[in-house]
């Protein structure tokens, strides 16, 4: 027998192992990270599901992508202005996911799209930035 991933029935078990090992070890920063990640993969799915024409399964991608910038938006402070700021990109964000999938619409998706990468490259780099400031105070 051809051995490949698909037919060895561990892999699957440990590949779950090793994404809930990553979540428990990750920091606030890269949880939030895995988050918009997350997002990217599923608006993916829904733009190839459009292409596709395979309703349901865009709508599942779709629903999950909505669920992954609610979560996003229920960890806001906003106390803060920049937490007052995501919350409406986050609100147009799950407009945009709701009137693509109502009207298979890969235009809102695109935008959709667009933001979130944007958001999540901002993010990736305030961690990196955090990390130097971190390594600066530790080194003597």
């Amino acid at each position: 027998m051809e051995y490949n991933r698909t037919s060895n029935p561990y892999s699957n078990n440990y590949s779950n192992q090793y994404l809930q090992q990553s979540v428990m070890t990750a920091s606030p920063g890269e949880l939030t990270l895995m988050l918009y990640d997350g997002c990217i993969k599923q608006i993916n799915f829904g733009m190839k599901y459009i292409e596709e024409n395979k309703i349901q399964e865009k709508n599942q991608a779709l629903q999950k992508a909505q669920s992954i910038i609610s979560e996003l938006d229920s960890t806001l402070d906003l106390k803060y202005e920049v937490s007052q700021n995501l919350y409406y990109i986050y609100d147009f964000i799950k407009d945009l996911l709701i009137e693509a999938n109502i009207h298979n619409d890969n235009k809102s998706l695109g935008e959709a799209l667009r933001l979130v990468t944007e958001l999540r490259e901002t993010w990736d780099q305030a961690i990196k930035l955090e990390r130097v400031e971190a390594y600066k105070d530790c080194v003597i």
